[in-house]
C-alpha cells in the first residue's frame, strides 16, 4: 500500500505520495481550509490519486505547539527543558526559573502556552522549588495541560497537587537525572502526546475526530526525525538544515550516533532553534536590523525600506532582494543556533548542510547564499567541508512520518535519492 504523507500547515496543506520501498510518487498542496482542514486534506489526496494510502500526518496548523518552561535555575533546570523544548518541535514562548511569583504567573500567562513543561532537580536532590512551582500552577489559573519532568522523588506530591485542582498533568522521566546529565527522550514523547490527546483538538480546525486521529505529531518534530535520519545516511559530519520562512527561521542539526562525541556533549543528538523574529515576509524587518547588529552589512535604507514593504504586502510571490534576505537569514539562524549548542556539531562539523523553504526551493541559483554561508567568518570552520542541497522536493517531514510509523527503508530512500546523493 502506498503512504501519503500529509503536512497541514497554517497556510498550505502539502502531501508526498510515497511507495512501499520509499520512491517518491507525486507531490501536492492546497490551501489549508479551515475550519475543516479535511477538505483540503481530502483535496491533495484526490489530486495525487491516494484515496486507498495510509494516510501519515503532521501540523503545525493553528500557529503550532507554543511551549512553556518552568524550571529550578536557568543554567540547569530551565536550560535543560528548553532544549529539551526546542528538539520537541516546539516554539519556546516563555522560560522562567526560582518559585514562581504573582508576577511571574501573570507573565506565563500572558504566552499564552498550548503546554507547560515542569522541571527542577536532579532525582533525589531538592525538592522544594519544584514542590512550589507546581503548588502555585495548581492554585491559579494556567489550565495548559502540564507536562511534568522534574525530580522523581517529588514527582507524586507534585502530581498529586496540580490533579487536585482538576490541572491535566502528564508526569514523566527527569530530563536532568544527575548533574551533567541530560536525558530529553521522555519528555519529548509526553510533550507529543499531551500536543495530540489535548491541544489540536482545541485548534478549531475540524469538527470531528478525523483529522486528530491523522496526525501523530507536529511539523518539525516531524522534519526532525527526518534530519536525524539523514544524519545515519551521511557519511561523515552533522546535518544542518536552515528552513527559511515567511515569519520564521527554524534551523535543524543532528549528528549521526556512529559520531563519537554524541555522548559527551550533553546535548541531544538532535536539536532545533526558532527565529521568530527573520523572516522573508512577516519578520523581514528584523533580518536587516540584525544583519547590522551582526555587522553582516552596514545600515542600508533601500534595503531596510524594501524589506518592510515585504511586512506589509506579505503576499508578494516574488521579490527582487529575496535571496540577498535569504542568505542573511540563513547565516543569522545558524550562528543562533551554534551559539545555542555551544558550537558544537560532532566530531567533523557539518557533513551536509540542506537549505529548505519556498524562497531557495523555487530559486535558480543560489550562488550568493551558498557564498554568505561559507565565507562568514563564524561558520566557515563548521562548514568547510560540508557538502549541500536544497530540500526542492520537500521530503525532509515526509521521511520523518515514515521513519516514526516503522517505515525506515522506506524513509532511508527517500531521504537519500533526493537529499543524500544516493
Amino acid at each position: 500500500m502506498n503512504l501519503l504523507c500529509l503536512d497541514v500547515g497554517s497556510t498550505w496543506t502539502k502531501g508526498a505520495l510515497v511507495s512501499p520501498d520509499g520512491e517518491l510518487l507525486g507531490t501536492g498542496q492546497h490551501a489549508t481550509t479551515p475550519p475543516e482542514v479535511m477538505r483540503g486534506i481530502e483535496a491533495v489526496a484526490r489530486e495525487l490519486g491516494a484515496a486507498h494510502a495510509e494516510v501519515l500526518a503532521c501540523s503545525s496548523a493553528g500557529g503550532g505547539l507554543r511551549l512553556a518552561v518552568v524550571g529550578q535555575e536557568r543554567l540547569v533546570s530551565a536550560e535543560a527543558g528548553y532544549r529539551v523544548a526546542l528538539s520537541a518541535g516546539a516554539k519556546v514562548v516563555h522560560v522562567a526559573s526560582g518559585k514562581l511569583s504573582g508576577a511571574g504567573l501573570r507573565e506565563l500567562r500572558a504566552a499564552r502556552p498550548d503546554v507547560l513543561l515542569l522541571v527542577g532537580g536532579t532525582d533525589g536532590g531538592d525538592e522544594k522549588v519544584l514542590l512550589h512551582n507546581a503548588k502555585r500552577l495548581a492554585a491559579n489559573r494556567v489550565r495548559a495541560p502540564i507536562v511534568l519532568a522534574g525530580n522523581v522523588k517529588a514527582r507524586d506530591a507534585a502530581v498529586e497537587l496540580l490533579r487536585g485542582t482538576g490541572r491535566t498533568v502528564a508526569p514523566t522521566d527527569n530530563v536532568l537525572p544527575d548533574v551533567g546529565e541530560l536525558a530529553p527522550g521522555p519528555a519529548r514523547r509526553a510533550i507529543r502526546e499531551v500536543f495530540l490527546r489535548h491541544v489540536i483538538g482545541g485548534k478549531g480546525l475540524s469538527r470531528g475526530p478525523r483529522f486528530r486521529r491523522l496526525v501523530r505529531t507536529v511539523t518539525p518534530d516531524a522534519v526532525l526525525s527526518g534530519v536525524a535520519r539523514l544524519a545515519g545516511i551521511v557519511a561523515a559530519g552533522a546535518v544542518l538544515v536552515v528552513d527559511v520562512g515567511g515569519a520564521t527561521t527554524d534551523v535543524y542539526s543532528a549528528v549521526s550516533t556512529m559520531d563519537d562525541e554524541v555522548h559527551a556533549v550533553g546535548l541531544p543528538a538532535d536539536r532545533r532553534t526558532v527565529e521568530g523574529d527573520i523572516g522573508m515576509r512577516w519578520s523581514a524587518p528584523g533580518i536587516v536590523a540584525e544583519a547590522v547588529s551582526e555587522r553582516l552589512i552596514e545600515p542600508d535604507a533601500a534595503l531596510a525600506a524594501a524589506a518592510d514593504r515585504l511586512a506589509a504586502e506579505v503576499g508578494t510571490v516574488v521579490s527582487d532582494v529575496d535571496i540577498r534576505l535569504a542568505a542573511l537569514a540563513a547565516v543569522l539562524a545558524i550562528r543562533r543556533h551554534l551559539r545555542m549548542i555551544d558550537g558544537r556539531l560532532g566530531a567533523h562539523g557539518a557533513g551536509l548542510i540542506v537549505l529548505s523553504g519556498g524562497v531557495f526551493r523555487h530559486a535558480t541559483d543560489l550562488t550568493e547564499v551558498e557564498h554568505a554561508l561559507r565565507a562568514d567568518p563564524l561558520l566557515r570552520p563548521v562548514l568547510r567541508e560540508a557538502a549541500s542541497t536544497v530540500d526542492r522536493d520537500y521530503v525532509l517531514a515526509p521521511a520523518g512520518l515514515l521513519a516514526e510509523a516503522g517505515h525506515l527503508p522506506a524513509a532511508d530512500r527517500l531521504l537519500a535519492s533526493h537529499l543524500g546523493g544516493g
